[in-house]
């Protein structure tokens, strides 16, 4: 370790020079963009590193779960995959869509006032209270109270099977649910 120190003094020294500093001393420009970077730096690190305050409670024996698939439109894409939604009496609500083995396109979680929703789907993420939420996730948020009382009020059809089939249609979305 001294040995590339001492090899790499004459390169700083020579660095040193063609910025004006006969001693080899680091000029004071120099160390002010040094000094610039690594805040920058450790500013977009812990800017990656935040996450929310807000405590979602997580699915008990109580909470009530269906799995089947989504066909999802919007004026661009249309996608269809796995959803898993779980959602308990209190209101809190998880959904999960998913695309082949595990890839995650977006994951939603929401409670009467908060919300957090993640993935590719969604460019990246929020969270945030609801009522603040971007425009463009307005409809996925808008999902929560949707499908509880569509999911609370189904009744088991023919065959003991517990099919049910939820559409909604806001902004310029389309979801197709088949449970």
């Amino acid at each position: 370790m001294l040995h590339a120190r001492a090899r790499a003094l004459p390169r700083m020294q020579h660095a040193a020079r063609r910025f004006g500093r006969r001693d080899g001393a680091c000029p004071s420009k120099l160390c002010f963009l040094y000094v610039i970077i690594a805040a920058l730096a450790m500013v977009d690190l812990t800017g990656c590193a935040t996450t929310s305050s807000h405590q979602f409670t997580e699915p008990a024996g109580d909470w009530q779960m269906r799995n089947g698939q989504l066909l999802y439109r919007n004026a661009k894409t249309t996608l269809i995959g796995e959803v898993l939604v779980r959602y308990s009496k209190n209101g809190d609500f998880d959904l999960t869509f998913s695309k082949g083995a595990g890839v995650i396109l977006l994951a939603l979680r929401q409670d009467n006032s908060f919300a957090e929703i993640k993935g590719p789907l969604v460019r990246g993420g929020w969270s945030g209270q609801v009522e603040q939420a971007p425009q463009r996730l307005r409809s996925w948020l808008d999902l929560r109270e949707k499908l509880i009382h569509a999911l609370a009020t189904a009744s088991p059809s023919g065959g003991g099977q517990n099919r049910r089939v939820v559409h909604y249609a806001a902004r310029t979305e389309t979801f197709l649910f088949r449970f």
